[in-house]
């Protein structure tokens, strides 16, 4: 495994990617968005504690979530199938494209898979020919 992944490395990795800017959503949630200005769609956002998404263990909601979308449903499963990563949804979130970690746990992924899952997330709301650029290595 490579270095494994911080909470600092959110930003520095969402930062990087083309036409990111960071705004808010959900009423005012701090969330990443592209493209920049009006139309920006968000890929990553930090969800307030809710009812909704409870820590098993202690009871308590989670204060440190962190909501990324994915691309597909198969996508979401793979993620939140798969014991060693950190990873989960909440019935919260059926049917939604997206997945749940917390940043207390961003560790247990390296800094390149989560590179990779943020990446992903940014391209399916980024503009097809944004993600096409970047991904051809033009952008």
């Amino acid at each position: 495994m490579g270095r494994p992944a911080t909470p600092d490395d959110i930003d520095r990795i969402a930062m990087a990617l083309p036409e990111v800017e960071f705004g808010t959503s959900w009423g005012d949630r701090p969330t990443y968005k592209v493209p920049t200005g009006d139309k920006g769609k968000g890929f990553l956002l930090y969800r307030a504690p809710h009812k909704s998404a409870i820590d098993p263990d202690t009871g308590e909601q989670y204060d440190d979530l962190l909501v990324i979308m994915v691309p597909t449903e198969a996508d979401k499963r793979a993620l939140v199938e798969d014991g060693a990563l950190p990873f989960f949804t909440i019935p919260h979130f059926n049917g939604y494209n997206a997945v749940l970690v917390q940043q207390s746990r961003l560790g247990e992924v390296d800094v390149d898979e989560l590179t990779e899952i943020i990446t992903d997330a940014w391209a399916c709301k980024a503009p097809k020919k944004l993600v096409k650029q970047h991904l051809d290595g033009d952008g």
